[in-house]
């Protein structure tokens, strides 16, 4: 068989093989029900409350990086899909696939972060499951989360409601998450080199539900990173994004590692961030609200909806414009 014939690492990258991928094999076959417009979690009809239903899988490697786990990230990755729909996380579970070897050292600083990371997030563990595979069939623990919420009143969120004009807001630096996985998996030393920013994210949607009519659009920029929810806002429509690069928050950090692997902190993973796109008159009150909260200090808007057809450009600090395409390849594999 060809390679194309074939799962490749880069279809589980967030950029175009991952899209094609999704759409060809995934929404193809269940695409007509809550799948449609692959919002991060659905929505379902259910008596009182509408409900707010997401899952996960994380299999990043290494296990333990600078600024958390591979606990503290499945729930904040998962909680978070909920919040960016629009919901309140409740309730999560937690199933885990360990390796014959792992030692229960590492087990234990994964579970207290886990509960530390749920109680930090309002949520409670509500079922869960343990298998354990032979040394060599996993490599040392993957995670299964899936979480319930109430969705929020006052959102109606949807790459179909963005307009031009609207702004682009973030909630603070982008792509350290992705930067400190890979520096820490390639063994990068530098001083105050990134660290991950996995963190909750729904105490910033909570901040800006006052507005929420005029909020249009939310994701957490993870696998792909902003480069992919962006491309994915826009793609097939008659409208585009310009972005200001002198706007755009990255860590110190992040800035170096990247550099030194020749990644573009665009297509780099956040695990703690919000994009938000918003009607002009509304983004004011959101980035003085994020920016009350701790989690929201270095907000920042950094774009505008415009009429280029599909396309996401960027203004350069250097005054010139490029296009900002889908991420390519296996560029950062197993980040999450």
């Amino acid at each position: 068989m060809s390679q194309e014939d074939l799962i490749q690492l880069a279809h589980g990258g967030g950029g175009r093989l991952s899209r094609d991928l999704i759409a060809s094999e995934i929404l193809s076959r269940f695409g007509a029900g809550p799948l449609q417009g692959l919002p991060d979690a659905a929505t379902l009809p259910a008596s009182g409350k509408r409900v707010v239903f997401t899952t996960d899988s994380f299999v990043v490697q290494p296990l333990e990086f600078p600024g958390g786990n591979i606990g503290n990230l499945a729930v904040h990755g998962t909680v978070n899909d909920i919040a960016v729909c629009g919901g309140l996380p409740k309730w999560l579970s937690l199933s885990l696939i360990m390796e014959e070897g792992l030692p229960l050292s590492t087990l234990r600083r994964i579970l207290d972060s886990v509960k530390v990371s749920a109680e930090e997030c309002g949520v409670v563990i509500a079922t869960g499951d343990t298998k354990v595979v032979a040394h060599g069939q996993c490599d040392g623990i993957y995670i299964n989360t899936s979480c319930i919420g109430e969705l929020l009143d006052g959102f109606d969120l949807g790459a179909n409601r963005i307009v031009e004009g609207d702004m682009i807001l973030v909630s603070g630096p982008l792509g350290d998450h992705g930067m400190a996985v890979m520096a820490c998996r390639e063994n990068i030393n530098i001083e105050n080199g990134p660290t991950s920013d996995t963190a909750t994210v729904h105490r910033l949607v909570l901040a800006a539900q006052e507005v929420a009519s005029k909020i249009h659009f939310m994701r957490d920029p993870t696998r792909g990173g902003i480069a992919a929810v962006l491309n994915e806002a826009v793609e097939g429509r008659n409208i585009g994004i310009l972005l200001r690069e002198q706007d755009i928050p990255f860590s110190a950090g992040a800035r170096a590692v990247s550099e030194m692997l020749g990644i573009d902190l665009l297509h780099s993973a956040s695990e703690g961030r919000v994009i938000l796109i918003a009607a002009p008159d509304a983004a004011p009150a959101i980035l003085k609200k994020w920016k009350a909260l701790a989690e929201g200090q270095n907000a920042a808007t950094i774009g505008t909806i415009s009429g280029d057809h599909g396309r996401v450009v960027l203004h350069t600090v250097a005054g010139g414009r490029r296009l900002v395409d889908l991420p390519r390849g296996e560029m950062l594999p197993r980040i999450c």
